[in-house]
């Protein structure tokens, strides 16, 4: 069915209020976030919010000295907001498929644009990796986090889970990695014959490999990342 009276579409359609967990999938392309308090999230992300919420970019300062002369060399790839306030708030990107993740004091890597929102007790950290920063427009920049709470990320479609095992890599596109587990280190190579057969513009002669024990997610498309300005 398509055609719906308004009263039809509503229905269909409105926000589910009898709902009131701190991260709920009001879709699963919608996040929301029941707030009282305050929530990370990605700088954009929010479609709508009812009650009284303020939204601030993440201070320059917010990590130290350190992680502030790191952005002004690097510009910046991932860009975070808070949400201060009491209400529902609204989140989605680009129409994305949400997951959420109840972490119990373990710690998850999330490619920069794959992260939605986090909960504001788990420890966050903003990494570049500048082993491929060479290869990839504006390199690749990932937010490690670890602690205690609920994180959202997003994925084109549905993801995929691949076991890293002792011995066995797994092998994985960047633009097509969404997280890995927090005990993985990637490394990066590059296949040179297989530039060579189809092209040297071939983001595919780029590679994440992953070794040890552990998990990489990954989705059925290659996403572009471009060096965020710090717009919304």
């Amino acid at each position: 069915m398509s055609n719906y009276t308004i009263k039809e579409f509503i229905e269909k359609t409105r926000q589910d209020e009898r709902e009131n967990d701190y991260f709920e999938l009001e879709t699963e392309r919608i996040l929301e976030v029941n707030l009282d308090g305050m929530v990370w999230a990605k700088t954009g992300s929010m479609i709508s919010y009812t009650g009284q919420i303020k939204f601030a970019r993440e201070g320059v300062m917010e990590h130290g000295l350190g992680t502030m002369f790191k952005k002004a060399l690097t510009g910046e790839g991932t860009s975070l907001m808070k949400a201060n306030g009491q209400g529902r708030l609204y989140l989605a990107d680009q129409g994305k498929k949400i997951t959420i993740f109840e972490l119990n004091d373990e710690t998850i890597t999330v490619n920069g644009n794959d992260l939605l929102a986090f909960e504001p007790g788990i420890e966050w950290e903003i990494k570049l990796m500048r082993k491929v920063a060479g290869m990839m427009a504006g390199g690749l920049f990932n937010v490690t986090l670890k602690g205690r709470g609920r994180v959202a990320i997003t994925s084109h479609y549905e993801p995929l889970t691949l076991l890293v095992k002792p011995g066995q890599p797994v092998i994985t596109d960047p633009n097509a990695t969404v997280a890995w587990s927090g005990n993985l280190t990637p490394e990066f190579r590059t296949d040179v014959s297989f530039r060579t057969f189809i092209g040297r513009g071939s983001g595919e002669s780029i590679q994440m490999e992953f070794q040890g024990d552990g998990f990489v997610i990954v989705q059925p498309f290659e996403e572009i990342y471009t060096v965020s300005n710090g717009s919304s």
